[in-house]
């Protein structure tokens, strides 16, 4: 029975581990070069005090890269669950082969329990090296990478560390599963993808941010967590924009960032600019006075009692986070695997 499986399935998986072994190849390549350019620009910046420009420059050159490699990781466990998991048993339902065998001695548990045994090992295999070779590869990008793409952010903390191989595991069963319950190849697939893309989405928007407490703090204002000043003409108002940012917390999760007047009312939220008690036609933060820089500017309005309010997971728990999901998606997937072996005895024929 495992040498039918291997052989049914063989095509699609040499043809998938090529490709994962071609971009892991490339990225074992390229990544001691990388993190050796980077370590030698950190040194230099620190001598000189422009880390904050080296940062953006060598995030910027390579950002497409960055953000291609990535998203493929992101795409995998939906390859795997659309194109391994839906097709699995679909397939043999709409031709009638899984009556041949059950007609040969092998029991419909068993002849499930192999398919999903030995094909799932492989998918989750799989997502998990690609994991942690993009997260070795990825290391010192995610060091320079601005607040909207770092560590734990929800587009990056998906491509990172175990957790591919929790959603690889999850989507290749709810494939299986879809395609008991559906028993056509193209609906299940599309069923399939819906499913899990709204998991994906679930995640970390209801469920991700409600792991742990997260952290509530107020901050001085300064160049990491201001996003823009400007000064309306005429009338010399001075506005300011908080960003998604914590100073001294690099990598963070901001779940949320808003700007606090000097009595600690919340005059604007993330992004949002506000006006604030300061000249705009003289003074520090006048454009006259900014000539000199920004930092009199931020000195003054911290001394009147302007202050960010961040709320946030450090970059600390990004491992924890990482099993804690991992845990979540293989609950789902056992969940699953019952539901599939309970429609096999129960509902197949």
């Amino acid at each position: 029975m495992i040498w039918l499986t291997w052989r049914q399935f063989r095509g699609s998986a040499v043809l998938t581990a090529a490709v994962v072994a071609v971009g892991a190849a490339v990225l074992a390549l390229t990544g001691p070069g990388l993190a050796d350019r980077y370590a030698r620009g950190v040194a230099a910046c620190v001598t000189d005090g422009t880390c904050d420009r080296f940062f953006d420059r060598f995030f910027d050159e390579y950002q497409l890269l960055f953000v291609l490699v990535g998203f493929a990781l992101l795409a995998l466990p939906a390859f795997l669950g659309l194109f391994w998991g839906a097709p699995l048993i679909t397939r043999e339902l709409e031709t009638g082969t899984h009556l041949l065998v059950w007609s040969q001695g092998v029991s419909r548990v068993r002849w499930l329990a192999v398919k999903l045994g030995l094909i799932g090992l492989v998918a989750v295999v799989m997502a998990c090296v690609a994991g942690l070779v993009v997260t070795w590869w990825s290391r010192p990008l995610d060091g320079s990478a601005v607040p909207e793409l770092a560590q734990m952010t929800p587009v990056v903390f998906g491509a990172r560390g175990v957790v591919p191989m929790g959603y690889a595991a999850f989507a290749f069963v709810l494939g299986v599963t879809v395609g008991m319950l559906v028993r056509r190849t193209l609906p299940a697939m599309v069923l399939t993808l819906v499913v899990f893309a709204a998991v994906q989405v679930a995640m970390p928007t209801l469920v991700r941010p409600h792991f742990t407490a997260p952290v509530t703090t107020a901050h001085e204002l300064g160049i990491v967590n201001v996003g823009g000043l400007h000064v309306r003409q005429g009338g010399g108002e001075v506005r300011i924009a908080v960003q998604a940012a914590v100073p001294g917390e690099g990598g963070a999760w901001v779940l949320s960032s808003t700007l606090l007047d000097p009595s600690g009312r919340t005059v604007a939220a993330d992004g949002q600019d506000a006006p604030v008690a300061v000249s705009g036609t003289s003074g520090p933060c006048s454009p006259q006075g900014s000539r000199a820089g920004l930092d009199p500017c931020w000195t003054e309005l911290n001394r009147l009692g302007y202050r960010q309010q961040a709320v946030y997971h450090p970059i600390a728990r990004f491992w924890p986070f990482q099993w804690i999901e991992t845990g979540i998606y293989a609950v789902l997937t056992l969940g699953l695997t019952w539901l599939s072996f309970w429609l096999i005895r129960r509902r197949l024929s």
